[in-house]
């Protein structure tokens, strides 16, 4: 089991950039093994935190694409047969609680309400994790900890969590960086200059600002550093933006000329 959870270990630091006392107060929260929950848009670097907040803490962490398709089994484990027969394998809820790893559901919303009742018992003083179809109850690692994700802008009525939920965990919202942070961030992740990086971040904002008026949503830290990433390749600047910011979010025409407009105004 040793091998097994040593590949979930971060070896190498992942860059990540505080905007506020986040890092502190995740710190307090994981030495009590305070479940938490992160609240913010797509892509604007709440999977990175976790990843650095394991690395900074020396644990495990197992992360978890939630889906629509995703059930019970598919997070604590179910029964497979091999040549030798029956055999049960944990999944990675229980891998996690049983090893004292970070386990991370991002956009936790998008798994069915019943799916994530499972994570109840494990974020409340009992810190247990049943495995019903086994018959066996797994008391929590003391290193263990759950992690939830989810994009509460996105989200409609029918894909909210329970307050039931909620209440089971401590909350940190995320937003995109401030201007000066967010050009560092992309500077620092792509090599392209500050000047090109605030140039990115200036048409973001301008994207941004039409979130609810004819965009679903805006543009992300996430979609800066991949034009930013062509951008270094010598990709023409206005070509990257347009594969990498306008086109990916809108299909309207008008919109998409729009932004196309913004990104000429500062390439």
């Amino acid at each position: 089991m040793n091998d097994i959870i040593n590949q979930y270990k971060i070896e190498k630091e992942p860059y990540y950039r505080n905007v506020a006392d986040e890092v502190e107060l995740y710190e307090a929260a994981y030495s009590v093994r305070m479940p938490m929950m992160l609240k913010g848009p797509t892509g604007c670097g709440k999977s990175r935190f976790v990843e650095y907040m394991a690395w900074k803490l020396n644990k495990p962490l197992i992360t978890v694409a939630c889906n629509e398709d995703m059930t019970a089994s598919d997070l604590v484990g179910r029964f497979l047969l091999d040549a030798s027969g029956t055999r049960w394998q944990d999944g990675p809820l229980a891998i996690a609680a049983r090893n004292g790893a970070i386990c991370y559901l991002d956009e936790v919303v998008e798994a069915r309400q019943d799916t994530t009742v499972v994570i109840h018992p494990l974020t409340d003083n009992r810190r247990v994790l049943p495995l019903e179809k086994k018959g066996e109850l797994i008391q929590a690692h003391p290193d263990f900890q759950l992690v939830i994700s989810y994009n509460p802008g996105y989200q409609s009525l029918m894909k909210d969590l329970k307050q039931s939920t909620k209440q089971r965990f401590g909350a940190l919202d995320f937003n995109y960086p401030a201007h000066d942070i967010e050009t560092e961030i992309v500077a620092h992740e792509t090599g392209v200059t500050a000047e090109v990086a605030g140039k990115l971040i200036a048409i973001a904002e301008r994207a941004r600002n039409l979130k609810g008026h004819g965009l679903d949503e805006g543009i992300s830290t996430r979609m800066l550093i991949y034009a930013g990433s062509l951008i270094a390749k010598n990709v023409n600047p206005k070509a990257a933006c347009h594969m990498t910011l306008v086109r990916p979010i809108t299909d309207d025409p008008d919109m998409r000329d729009a932004l196309d407009a913004a990104v000429s105004t500062y390439f």
